[in-house]
């Protein structure tokens, strides 16, 4: 049996520990949301979602370190991860301020807000934001 983080199939095929990152993003299938966000609740429904797919509420179950470096690792950057329509983007004048990207990373990790969303990770494969462009290539990935 196999957990929702996938831990269960590194036994199963037998990899060492330190595969075992590799082989969770290949079972991985998760989406990061808020469920106040109408556009989050909008696309995931649009998704059509099959079973297997874990949805991390970021208010009430906030992201963990390791999974902001999983997606950042997916994405290439935690920059690429940022809102910066964020309301507290704006009220913290960040905008002003040249962010590297260890900022961009506390920020996350300080402020479900920051993050940009839903974020959807399927395999090695990841999708941030609401863009069409970017629902359409999800749903793709999804219902190929």
């Amino acid at each position: 049996m196999t957990s929702p983080s996938g831990e269960a199939a590194v036994k199963i095929l037998g990899q060492a520990p330190e595969t075992s990152f590799k082989v969770k993003l290949i079972l991985m299938k998760k989406i990061y949301h808020l469920a106040a966000c109408n556009t989050c609740q909008r696309i995931i429904n649009e998704l059509q979602l099959p079973a297997g797919f874990e949805l991390q509420e970021i208010k009430t179950q906030p992201m963990t370190e390791t999974q902001v470096d999983q997606m950042r690792s997916l994405a290439g950057s935690y920059e690429s991860l940022f809102s910066k329509r964020a309301q507290l983007y704006k009220q913290r004048n960040l905008k002003e301020q040249h962010l590297s990207e260890d900022d961009f990373k506390d920020l996350i990790l300080e402020h479900y807000t920051f993050l940009k969303r839903p974020v959807i990770i399927i395999g090695d494969q990841i999708f941030v934001g609401n863009s069409k462009k970017v629902v359409e290539a999800a749903k793709q990935a999804i219902h190929p």
